[in-house]
């Protein structure tokens, strides 16, 4: 299955978030905060297995005078 990630840069971590599943995890890079990820959703599925699969929608929107 395909699981999307969401990444932002917290000091000297990657922070990334999958929001599916609503797991998280972080990394020194991007590539290690993802690998940290996919052990996380790993683990978590093993104990609490998904049911239905979540569609997940992004947009963008703007803020204006800020």
């Amino acid at each position: 299955m395909n699981y999307s990630a969401i990444l932002q840069k917290e000091d000297d971590l990657y922070v990334a978030y999958c929001p599916e599943i609503g797991t998280a995890s972080q990394g020194k890079n991007i590539e290690e905060a993802i690998e940290n990820l996919k052990e996380a959703t790993e683990l978590y599925l093993e104990e609490f297995p998904s049911k239905k699969k979540s569609m997940v929608l992004m947009t963008t929107f703007e803020l204006e005078n800020v």
